[in-house]
């Protein structure tokens, strides 16, 4: 008979489809972690694991639908304000983590299959909604004032595209949960009642044991009865020294400070605290952290411990940051790449329609690059890209954005250009600040620009042509004998 971690691990109340995805990827990636949880929340509650295992899983779902939401909101007010369709998914948000606190005290009450299922189908049917419906709304909203319609458009759009689609989805998910939720409680009756118990134990001591979060238990006075190997190894203390110490001798960085002292009593008082701290190691570093306190009580439901998770965040987000940055900006020279200025061009493109100002699009590339390659190496014409680049940047002023093409060609969006006049001076300002001699490998290179410009809206083109525009225009300079601006004529101008 397979084991019950074994069942756990295979329990998908909420089996994940890619024909859930909304279309923007940060958001997708939290939906794809919510299943998770809420998957791993179903396998623990339909398995029988104790309140303690339960209670810091459902902790788990419910901080990190906090988290997402936030991300949610953010997204949504980036790109679509204040619109009262944002407001109302605000408010929805607000609701779920409400219904959300009085469901977590219905936990230590669940004794029968029956509240078992009502927690899980509670739980399920309102992310299938939050996801297929609510979310992929918003986010065809996006997509659609990314693309350049107006808010209006955006809304008949998606209004359209979700009529014939998203109500089909969530009546085929839920009709999927209706389905798995009797397969899953049809294995719950297969597993005995001492299997249960005993694979139970197992796990709880594994979890704790395993899990690469540090965990402390103490008892109501806040000393220490027990501690993972995770802990001893953040505290580079042996087990047994720990045991029977004041977690707040312990830890005085973390629990011996204010904030930390706030967050013992929120959980003493409401049964659980979870938040972002700042800790010490023992090394002195400062390190930030998310703390997870529960209290556990006893029969009579007095406070019989306090358990405590600590799970190490700076890491995490400055992996996250590496990895965003590595996507949307080019190696050499730490400039937005390709994917990150299309963002911008949209962004722009709707300022500049919004606040009826002019965006200058301008494609340029340098001239004489290759033979400083083919002379003196690729090591040197590195560095010429990397001060051109700084050069660049240093000219633009805080909303304009200059974006690697890849090779020696970068394109510059100049955001409330003014005239045209105003955009051809600021431009050959450029050109003679960047043919100005470069030091590399002990002498002197120059470089010349060649460059091709476009102005919106008196172009009125799309992003994709407008960069096209632009990129013609750095031909016919080149075709004219390079050093110099080309400016695109507009046929509806």
């Amino acid at each position: 008979m397979p084991t019950a971690e074994h069942l756990i691990a295979q329990t998908d109340i909420f089996p994940w489809s890619d024909t859930f995805a909304t279309g923007i990827e940060v958001i997708d990636a939290q939906h794809h972690k919510l299943v998770d949880l809420l998957n791993k929340l179903a396998g623990h509650m339909a398995f029988g694991s104790d309140e303690l295992i339960l209670t810091a899983v459902f902790d788990e779902l419910a901080d990190y639908a906090v988290y997402h939401f936030q991300t949610e909101e953010g997204v949504w007010a980036r790109h679509l304000g204040q619109d009262s369709l944002v407001l109302a998914h605000h408010q929805t948000h607000r609701e779920f983590v409400a219904q959300v606190g009085q469901a977590r005290l219905k936990l230590s009450q669940m004794s029968s299959d029956a509240t078992v299922e009502e927690m899980v189908s509670f739980l399920t049917h309102w992310l299938a909604f939050h996801i297929l419906e609510d979310d992929t709304h918003m986010a065809k909203l996006v997509l659609a004032v990314q693309s350049g319609c107006s808010m209006d458009q955006a809304k008949a759009q998606a209004t359209a595209q979700m009529k014939s689609a998203a109500h089909v989805l969530i009546t085929t998910v839920l009709s999927m949960y209706d389905n798995l939720s009797m397969r899953t409680l049809a294995l719950l009756r297969e597993v005995s009642q001492r299997r249960r118990a005993e694979e139970k134990l197992r796990l709880s001591s594994n979890i704790i044991e395993s899990s690469s979060d540090g965990i402390f238990i103490t008892d109501t006075q806040g000393l220490v009865i027990d501690v993972n190997p995770a802990f001893c190894l953040e505290l580079q203390r042996t087990h047994a020294t720990l045991l029977g110490q004041s977690i707040v001798a312990l830890m005085p960085s973390l629990l011996g400070t204010e904030p930390g002292q706030t967050a013992w009593q929120a959980c003493t008082e409401a049964g659980h605290w979870a938040g972002e701290l700042s800790m010490r190691k023992p090394d002195g570093e400062l390190e930030t952290i998310w703390l997870k306190l529960t209290r556990v009580l006893d029969e009579t439901l007095q406070v019989q411990h306090v358990v405590g998770m600590i799970s190490s965040i700076s890491q995490l987000v400055a992996r996250h940051q590496a990895l965003e940055n590595a996507a949307n900006h080019d190696v050499l020279t730490g400039l937005p790449n390709r994917r990150l200025l299309t963002d911008r061009l949209a962004q722009a493109l709707q300022h500049s329609k919004r606040n009826r100002t002019p965006l200058a699009v301008c494609y340029l590339d340098l001239d004489g690059f290759k033979p400083i390659n083919d002379r003196l190496g690729h090591a040197a014409g590195d560095e010429v890209l990397r001060v051109v680049a700084q050069r660049m940047q240093h000219a633009l002023r805080g909303a304009d954005t200059v974006a690697r093409m890849g090779g020696d060609e970068f394109v510059l969006l100049l955001g409330d250009a003014g005239g045209m006049d105003e955009v051809t001076h600021r431009l050959h300002q450029m050109m003679s600040e960047l043919t100005e001699p470069i030091e590399t490998h002990a002498q002197a290179v120059r470089v010349g620009i060649s460059m091709g410009l476009t102005l919106f809206p008196a172009d009125p083109a799309s992003a994709d042509d407008l960069l096209r525009h632009a990129d013609q225009m750095l031909y016919a300079a080149k075709a004219d004998g390079k050093g110099c601006l080309r400016v695109y004529a507009s046929s509806a101008g």
